[in-house]
């Protein structure tokens, strides 16, 4: 039985690739721009990276410039999504368990926040943290640990929801917070977690609903 659920929001519950192109045009162009044309697999790679990751840990990850990493965080600071955005078909079996939610991703604040609302979701929620490192040096981890002691949850009370091994997943198991890894395309098998799935079916179950 748990009384809390922590989710992060991409590809956990939305797909980034479905908003990609449109959110990431000018910052795949600006990419292409600056990278040598010569590194295309690495360039391709980056790319794929950014619809999953914080732009901040891939631009150290694959060595941008200076220059590059501040045009793209500048650029990216002062977006919003304002197109119609669809949940995971999946999610509809979160939102229907009648227990306190919490969302938590990493990201620009703007951004995310928009994404909240062309999504929906935001009465779905007790609380939403935003982790932005252009803000604040918090992290998944500590804001964890801020709703469990804020509420009085115990680690055996909450099951962190999240599709990324070494993000929120990593942040929960060193907290001793039971994980779900969301893995419907079987990207992360051989990662340590409590539980997996390809839907949502199972989160019913450990719950208790």
């Amino acid at each position: 039985m748990k009384r809390v659920l922590i989710l992060d929001l991409d590809n956990t519950i939305y797909p980034v690739n479905s908003i990609a192109h449109h959110l990431f045009g000018k910052l795949f162009r600006l990419i292409d721009e600056q990278l040598e044309p010569g590194d295309s697999d690495m360039v391709n790679k980056a790319k794929d990276e950014l619809t999953r990751r914080p732009y901040q840990h891939v631009a150290d990850e694959f060595g941008f410039s200076a220059e590059l990493k501040a045009k793209g965080m500048e650029m990216l600071s002062n977006i919003e999504f304002t197109d119609a955005m669809h949940a995971f078909p999946e999610y509809a079996d979160i939102r229907s368990i009648d227990i306190d939610k919490y969302l938590v991703t990493t990201g620009f604040t703007k951004l995310q926040l928009s994404k909240v609302k062309m999504l929906g979701i935001e009465a779905d929620f007790k609380g939403i943290y935003i982790v932005d490192p252009e803000l604040s040096g918090q992290t998944k981890k500590d804001v964890f640990a801020m709703i469990m002691a804020d509420n009085g949850y115990t680690a055996e009370d909450v099951l962190v929801i999240g599709d990324d091994p070494k993000s929120e997943i990593k942040a929960a198991i060193d907290l001793g917070i039971d994980t779900f890894l969301f893995d419907p395309g079987d990207k992360h098998t051989e990662a340590t977690v409590t539980h997996r799935g390809k839907d949502y079916k199972e989160v019913l179950r450990i719950v208790g609903k």
